[in-house]
């Protein structure tokens, strides 16, 4: 792709995007996470209908009377997109790749965060973390972030390892921040990560698939190869069988990613390549 044809799509993706968090998202994004960051602000003497849980017992035992902790709301947040980069995210047999649904989502959820003066951040990941953009506030940076969504590759790859992107995101964000992680989430193991995760950052699990990942269509005899590990096979696409052992597959993964995700009480969404993402995006605001 030359330099012209990325401008020019990235130009697209921010008319488009940028005009949906705008007019559709700008007030869901903030009711949904605008005084979930508190910082403590000072203390002062107990009043009946105190909510008792702030009770500073230290201040408290000194004075023998009781005082409370008082917090107000953060006034910017620190939002953090996790995107998955492996070489699965670059299959799609409807509208789109899922990459470019990723890059599409990531994009509504920046200029929201923006419109609303908060930062953003992103790290790229495939087996390993591939690029890490600190967080920032301006257009000029979230247009660095798009551009980066759309151009960035993994290097020599060998699958996903969304474990190794949590561990290096808990290092690196001592500070709570809300998360998307988006991902098809074929992946390594990462419950153990992710309950860490889910208690430092208020984190969103944001699954992307084709439908092709989900069933596999009636084509007859088919050569097929794994995008991530190059095994190359062949599958009798005609067999019930077949594709029967491939929607369990995918069940059995899907079960998987929601079960990790229960556990540790973190939001989990399921967006389709061929689905309307806004409609999805905008209900899940709400629902928060």
């Amino acid at each position: 792709m030359t330099t012209a044809e990325i401008i020019k799509k990235v130009r697209r993706i921010e008319i488009k995007t940028r005009g949906l968090s705008n007019h559709i998202f700008s007030g869901e994004y903030h009711s949904a996470f605008k005084g979930r960051g508190m910082s403590f602000s000072e203390v002062r003497e107990y009043t009946p209908g105190d909510d008792v849980r702030a009770i500073d017992w230290n201040v408290t035992a000194r004075f023998s009377t009781p005082f409370v902790k008082v917090f107000e709301e953060e006034r910017e947040l620190t939002v953090m997109l996790l995107v998955d980069i492996s070489s699965s995210s670059l299959f799609g047999t409807q509208k789109q790749i899922k990459r470019d649904l990723i890059t599409e989502i990531c994009a509504v959820l920046s200029f929201s965060a923006i419109n609303n003066n908060d930062k953003v951040g992103i790290i790229f990941f495939s087996d390993k973390v591939e690029k890490y953009i600190p967080p920032k506030k301006g257009k000029s940076h979230i247009l660095r972030i798009i551009r980066e969504l759309i151009t960035v590759t993994p290097g020599i790859e060998n699958g996903t390892d969304i474990g190794a992107c949590l561990e290096f995101f808990n290092n690196a964000s001592k500070k709570r921040t809300i998360s998307f992680l988006l991902s098809d989430f074929f992946s390594k193991p990462y419950e153990e990560p992710l309950k860490i995760t889910a208690r430092r950052h208020d984190l969103i699990g944001i699954q992307v698939y084709d439908p092709a990942d989900q069933q596999l269509p009636d084509m007859g005899i088919i050569r097929v190869q794994d995008s991530e590990t190059q095994n190359v096979q062949w599958l009798d696409t005609g067999s019930n069988q077949v594709r029967k052992q491939y929607k369990s597959a995918f069940d059995n993964h899907s079960r998987y990613c929601k079960n990790a995700f229960r556990k540790t009480a973190a939001s989990l969404m399921s967006i389709r390549t061929d689905e309307d993402y806004v409609k999805a995006l905008q209900g899940f605001f709400i629902n928060r």
